[in-house]
């Protein structure tokens, strides 16, 4: 644990909680989302201790902003495709089946320091952490930070949803045109727009429509919800398919195919896509082979 800042709250200050008096006092947590996180986690510390977010401040208190992690990934020897990099970011394509971060040793997080070089940038991160998540079932671009600039004004672009992101996927049933799906998620707003590129007959499911889908805010499961609540649910989902239906063995049909922001230093815009996978392509062709077959017979 490594101490990063300390400040003290002033003695004739009004009374005031931890929480609003934290919210834009440390350049590392841009947002108020980001001060309650590092509150609950123990980074921001109160006297040497750990506190709550709503602690009233009295005057005269130790506030002090930790970095919690000292020890180094265990690296993780896969190799990535790495679409971009630079001292300060970098985009890299996730594979389907490998968690994004957390305690298993398989993460993108453990595979980073295989695949990027170090950073020369001097605020770089001990080492380079993703910005956000991708289901473990979803493959796909992820947007990856390498100094603490990028990660904080990555961290507030996704915020203020100026990240935009594009998924595909497949889905059971016939869909057509566009529409908006926007279903509350844990009773929070929740977004998604979506384009039907194409749909085809199934022996085994009715339909089977490829979506291209524009998640509007960042819910958990957000595109594998409003879908299923919409009579959709994502090929091979395990949790929001229907029993009957549920493809086993295949993985989700659904990536992370495109990624537009502004480069958090240089202010750029920064655009990157990537094909759809071939396993959605050769899905499709195996549906209308089987279709054709047995309408021919």
């Amino acid at each position: 644990m490594k101490l990063l800042v300390t400040h003290t709250f002033p003695v004739d200050a009004e009374p005031l909680r931890i929480y609003d008096y934290c919210t834009g006092l440390f350049k590392e947590l841009p947002s108020r989302k980001s001060v309650k996180k590092a509150i609950e986690r123990g980074q921001i510390r109160l006297n040497g201790e750990a506190t709550e977010t709503g602690f009233w401040l009295n005057g005269g208190e130790t506030i002090e902003l930790y970095d919690l992690e000292d020890t180094p990934p265990k690296e993780y020897r896969l190799k990535l495709e790495v679409l971009y990099e630079d001292e300060d970011l970098a985009v890299i394509v996730k594979p389907a089946g490998l968690l994004t971060s957390g305690n298993s040793f398989k993460t993108v997080t453990n595979a980073l320091s295989y695949n990027l070089s170090p950073s020369t940038s001097v605020d770089k991160l001990n080492w380079a952490k993703p910005v956000h998540r991708l289901d473990k079932a979803t493959s796909g671009i992820l947007l990856i930070a390498k100094s603490r600039s990028a990660h904080m004004k990555l961290t507030q672009q996704f915020e203020k949803n100026q990240v935009k992101k594009t998924y595909h996927a497949l889905v059971l049933g016939k869909m057509s045109g566009d529409g908006v799906m926007d279903t509350p998620i844990d009773q929070k707003e929740a977004t998604t727009h979506y384009t039907v590129v194409r749909s085809i007959p199934s022996i085994r499911s009715g339909h089977l429509s490829l979506v291209q889908l524009h998640p509007k805010t960042g819910r958990r499961h957000q595109l594998r919800i409003h879908l299923s609540t919409l009579g959709h649910a994502i090929l091979g989902d395990s949790i929001y398919s229907p029993k009957e239906l549920y493809l086993k063995h295949k993985g989700l049909f659904l990536a992370a195919t495109a990624i537009s922001f502004r480069h958090p230093i240089q202010e750029n815009p920064m655009n990157f896509s990537i094909p759809i996978p071939s396993k959605m392509q050769n899905r499709l062709k195996y549906e209308e082979k089987r279709w054709n077959r047995a309408n021919l017979e």
